[in-house]
């Protein structure tokens, strides 16, 4: 069975090179980082672009990104797929911990814990996930991220650990 494509539910992005933004890592801190992101004086990495994040936040220990629900999220069910909410809660959480690292420190999920507790779609309106350092050490931090919809009810809610650990400096 064939299906005929509508024109109005098309969706084109374009993304600067990876790579470039990545060179900054390890060289400001991650607030630094993060905030010039935020201005625009870097790219914002191309997964805020493949799914359309509107706007980011971010200040020590904090982080908010925002997204407006829209068709092309939907699962098979008509909600917004489980894993662009995960998407969000990971960025949230993973970048609040980016906030609290120096230059010349790196990070990386361990594990993320999803709970889902309402179903989005796009009459749910501007959705904010907000990420919050729980605790900081030498080797771990945890964070935990919360996604609102638009009149503020809690829509889904995570935890997230990061192993944290030195990058090489270029000579």
């Amino acid at each position: 069975m064939t299906q005929t494509q509508d024109p109005a539910r098309s969706r084109t992005f374009s993304w600067s090179d990876p790579v470039a933004g990545a060179a900054h890592v390890g060289r400001r801190s991650g607030l630094e980082l993060l905030r010039a992101m935020i201005a625009g004086e870097l790219a914002a990495p191309p997964i805020m672009h493949l799914i359309d994040m509107s706007r980011m936040e971010a200040e020590e220990g904090r982080v908010a990104v925002e997204l407006v629900p829209q068709e092309f999220h939907y699962n098979p069910l008509g909600t917004v797929h489980g894993g662009v909410i995960s998407t969000l809660l990971d960025t949230a959480a993973a970048c609040s911990v980016h906030t609290t690292l120096p230059a010349g420190v790196g990070y990386t999920s361990l594990d993320l814990n999803v709970k889902f507790l309402r179903p989005v779609t796009v009459a749910s309106g501007t959705l904010r996930c907000e990420g919050t350092v729980l605790q900081r050490g030498r080797r771990t931090a945890l964070a935990e991220a919360r996604l609102t919809d638009a009149q503020g009810r809690l829509i889904a809610h995570a935890t997230s650990t990061c192993l944290l650990f030195p990058l090489d400096q270029p000579a």
